[in-house]
């Protein structure tokens, strides 16, 4: 007897083998079967989805949970235009923090306001208290004078502003959050993400020198999942920060390692552990990707998170230790650095099945598109990031290397492996909105971003289905609706293909299923 079946559904199953269905049948969590393969078969419950189009869940296969979570339990300054107003966020905030304590703000953006703000300013309202106002990047942070004061001197900083490192530095003398703080942050987080579709997440780099919560984060982690609050399925990325010298056997060719030599591949299908992350610069809009040729107007090229000489040593010696990588690469110089790394690594061992992914790929030259190809690297994007900030990133890379935004079309006709991802909370996280994005290119301004990187509905939808599980390594239980495979479904109001490619982000979410349990299932309170 089945648990459920589905039926009267518009079912794309994302398999090539079998590519549409009308019924699907569930037993204890997994697909037994489409169609005629199930329809005489008896069902507890039997859910008629009126016509509703079926996929297979979406993966956001980079996310950062806590801090969504987190962000949302913060006031936020955003959008940052107009300096007084942010002000007077601030005063309120501290206003209820004790005397001395730390206050968190969101939402700071340096390009849109109407003036200068510095630490001193921020110091008029800041009552004693140490104020941290965080970047929408998360690559970038403006502080007043009683953090600045506690920082050392080396630490580089203009007006309070602090950049990559010297952000992490100050973040250092934060008070670590709490394991309660954290599961109840990553419960919210994924409630949101699974409202949108969203049925597993890869979540990117625990363990952080310059992003970590606390010492103990992937606790946090695992106690959600132990006491039922982790409402998607997750991977943990590990910092290459977290990893620690050790003196293991020359034959297994580990140098570097976390806790006990785990690594990719371990835990279960519900958490697990998942890719090293590597940060090999920072990101567009604190203008710290590290690029080649300066950016438009300027006379800065970004920077490398560390001389490339050592970037290049982490990324070897991760993949000689096992890991899968996922090498945070977002300006053109970072992505040579990626790439140049990765192609001596597998020199000096070759790992076909590892699966190496460069995270963003935000800049890719033409002359990159192939090396990509060649050392089997995977291009884990964000289309929302052009979508929201698209006439900002034009801008600043100039006419001939904006069209290298984000790619798309130049990734598939190369023979990379596309994927798809928010970056949530940096950038909006539906992937609806995402793949109409891919399609379309289209920034919220209505300016086409290298409109020739468009790329077909279906092939967006593989990005967030099927592509993303290769890319986890999840393909044997996800991103497709097969039979064997776990029954993680999103139901959707109508069919991305049939909808008018401008309306595709509009389409409505229904609900979701993991394992075969309806979103219905969560909590009210």
């Amino acid at each position: 007897m089945l648990c459920t079946r589905l039926t009267n559904a518009r079912v794309i199953t994302m398999d090539p083998a079998r590519p549409a269905a009308r019924e699907i049948g569930i037993w204890r969590g997994r697909i037994v079967g489409l169609d005629e393969e199930v329809a005489a078969l008896p069902a507890r419950q039997v859910v008629d989805l009126d016509g509703a189009t079926v996929l297979p869940g979406f993966i956001d296969s980079h996310v950062h949970l806590a801090w969504t979570g987190l962000k949302a339990r913060t006031p936020d300054i955003a959008p940052s235009t107009c300096v007084d107003d942010i002000l007077g966020v601030v005063a309120l905030a501290v206003a209820d923090a004790p005397p001395g304590s730390w206050v968190d703000l969101g939402g700071y953006d340096q390009r849109t306001l109407d003036r200068p703000l510095g630490a001193a300013e921020l110091d008029t309202v800041s009552q004693g208290r140490k104020v941290y106002l965080g970047h929408i990047s998360g690559h970038a942070c403006l502080v007043n004078t009683a953090i600045l004061d506690l920082l050392p001197q080396s630490v580089p900083h203009t007006d309070g502003f602090l950049a990559e490192e010297a952000m992490g530095a100050a973040l250092r003398l934060r008070p670590p959050h709490s394991l309660t703080e954290l599961v109840d942050a990553i419960e919210t987080a994924g409630w949101t993400c699974r409202r949108e579709g969203v049925t597993a997440c890869a979540e990117a780099g625990i363990g952080s020198e310059l992003f970590a919560h606390s010492p103990v984060e992937a606790a946090a982690y695992q106690l959600a999942h132990e006491t039922g609050r982790l409402p998607i399925r997750l991977q943990l990325m590990v910092a290459a920060d977290a990893l620690k010298p050790v003196d293991a056997a020359p034959e297994d060719m580990t140098s570097r390692a976390f806790g006990l030599g785990l690594r990719t591949g371990f835990g279960d299908g519900h958490l697990s552990l998942g890719a090293l992350k590597v940060f090999t610069d920072g990101g567009m809009m604190a203008r710290t990707a590290a690029l080649t040729e300066p950016y438009h107007g300027t006379q800065s090229a970004g920077q490398l998170q560390m001389p490339a000489e050592q970037l290049e040593d982490t990324i070897v010696q991760g993949h000689l230790a096992g890991w899968q990588l996922a090498v945070h690469a977002i300006g053109d110089r970072a992505v040579d650095v990626a790439l140049g790394a990765l192609e001596k690594a597998q020199r000096l061992h070759h790992r076909p099945e590892a699966r190496h992914r460069v995270e963003h790929a935000g800049l890719v030259r033409p002359d990159q598109l192939a090396r990509f190809a060649a050392v089997g690297a995977t291009a884990v994007v964000q289309p929302s990031f052009l979508r929201y900030f698209g006439d900002d990133y034009a801008a600043i890379m100039g006419g001939e290397r904006a069209p290298w935004l984000y790619r798309g079309r130049g990734f598939l006709d190369n023979g990379v492996r596309l994927v798809g991802s928010s970056d949530r909370p940096v950038a909006d996280g539906a992937p609806l909105r995402a793949i109409q994005f891919m399609v379309e290119r289209a920034s919220e301004s209505g300016r086409l971003v290298g409109p020739d990187e468009g790329i077909g509905v279906d092939e967006a939808l593989r990005a967030y289905t099927s592509d993303g599980a290769y890319a986890c390594h999840w393909e044997d239980s996800a991103g497709s609706i097969t039979a064997g495979k776990r029954a993680d479904l999103v139901v959707l109001e109508d069919d991305p293909r049939r909808v008018p490619v401008s309306k595709i982000g509009d389409i409505a979410v229904i609900g979701t299923w993991l394992e075969g349990n309806r979103s219905s299932d969560e909590p009210t309170a």
